[in-house]
């Protein structure tokens, strides 16, 4: 199967928005339906969202790739213009497009969860199955702090 036959499979039955604003919303509501934080995925000019409910497969889509600074855990990362994941709740896995700077060195990111009984911490890790955990609230938008 090609790959582009592949790509149409994994979106077959999709709920797709469009749109800045409404992508946005989309993003923040499934973001917390998994229990994550607003903050985790910074993306806020999306052209394209899209989930397979019976796979758990997202993805979103942007005009051009974007680097965010997360000050609590004093981390860069990358998002490409699109970033594709398999949603549960507490876990995106198998995901494509983003990357965090280490050192020197880019590494790609598959997999965010939280794990931890308290729901304090999340985990991502690379293909490679190395992990590193922060605080939930180092990825709480301002809206979000207060309401903790």
């Amino acid at each position: 199967m090609g790959s582009l036959a592949k790509v149409d499979k994994q979106r077959e039955g999709a709920e797709i928005v469009y749109g800045a604003e409404a992508c946005y919303e989309h993003s923040v509501l499934l973001l917390e339906t998994l229990g994550f934080p607003k903050g985790v995925l910074p993306l806020k000019n999306l052209e394209e969202c899209g989930l397979v409910r019976e796979t758990g497969f997202v993805w979103m889509k942007q005009k051009v790739p974007y680097e965010h600074y997360f000050k609590g855990t004093n981390t860069r990362v990358s998002y490409a213009t699109e970033v594709t994941a398999y949603v549960e709740k507490n876990r995106m896995k198998k995901m494509t497009g983003v990357k965090s700077r280490q050192m020197l060195l880019w590494v790609p990111l598959a997999e965010m969860s939280i794990d931890d009984p308290a729901g304090q911490k999340i985990t991502f890790k690379t293909p490679m199955g190395i992990g590193r955990s922060f605080p939930v609230s180092a990825f709480l938008e301002e809206d979000e702090q207060h309401q903790k």
